[in-house]
């Protein structure tokens, strides 16, 4: 995959009516495909990256919101615990991967190795270009088997994280979403932006594909991630010969 996320399309608008119909739309389809799911013993994992601000909590609650919970884990992932650090950095994500018929989601996985470890030294360089090998055959394994993986990376441009950055600092209900830590990774933004560009050529596959969200408008970020995971989970049931849900039994 070759492309420069600073040079994205932001200029996406959707107004409030437009948005609410499709965000029910396909939260209905995405629960219809569910059960689907379910009967085929088939299991999903979606995994969010993207740069700090990008909205990724945001498009998770509106891709879960429908969804039965019984058959779904949504992990929100953080900096390995000492004890993790005893094993193999694909171990802990091993350990969450769903269950066939379950849907698993990573806010943010096991790409850390190779965009947040690999920046501030937390993985030597000889561990972090091997890890594009080891994160394409982890995810190979999967999808030869009985899952579903698609990964979404959610770009903003500076200007907007910035804005956002302030008005999370100047929200007593928000502040806490803000640390130093992210105002440090801003002036980071070329290298981290290099990093990202990497990493999606190197790990962009048929099985695992990764799909860009413009997200400087939140509402077509959440459609689009909405509409995307819907039609990659049909177009699957489609190649491998399963028949899709009757929509039309909630669609007007």
């Amino acid at each position: 995959m070759e492309i420069n996320l600073n040079e994205l399309k932001q200029n996406h608008k959707l107004d409030k009516a437009t948005y609410k119909k499709e965000l029910a739309k396909y939260q209905n389809r995405l629960l219809s495909l569910q059960r689907k799911i379910v009967e085929e013993n088939i299991g999903v994992i979606i995994a969010f990256e993207g740069v700090d601000a990008a909205g990724k909590g945001g498009a998770i609650k509106r891709l879960t919101a429908e969804l039965d919970p019984r058959g779904l884990m949504v992990y929100p992932i953080s900096a390995p615990k000492p004890h993790e650090k005893r094993y193999h950095y694909l171990q802990r994500f091993w350990r969450k991967i769903p269950q066939y018929g379950q849907i698993g989601i990573f806010d943010r996985s096991w790409y850390g190795r190779v965009l947040v470890e690999r920046l501030e030294g937390f993985a030597t360089n000889e561990e972090w270009e091997r890890a594009y090998n080891e994160i394409n055959q982890f995810e190979k394994t999967l999808t030869d088997d009985h899952y579903i993986l698609l990964k979404f990376w959610i770009q903003i441009s500076k200007e907007e994280q910035l804005e956002r950055f302030e008005k999370r600092q100047n929200d007593p209900l928000k502040s806490w979403k803000i640390t130093e830590e992210d105002w440090r990774n801003r002036e980071k933004w070329e290298e981290n932006e290099k990093a990202a560009k990497e990493m999606l050529q190197r790990t962009d596959r048929d099985y695992a594909p990764w799909v860009i969200v413009e997200g400087d408008n939140k509402r077509y970020a959440r459609v689009k991630v909405l509409k995307s995971t819907v039609n990659y989970i049909e177009n699957y049931l489609e190649k491998t010969g399963i028949e899709l849900p009757d929509y039309s039994l909630f669609e007007g």
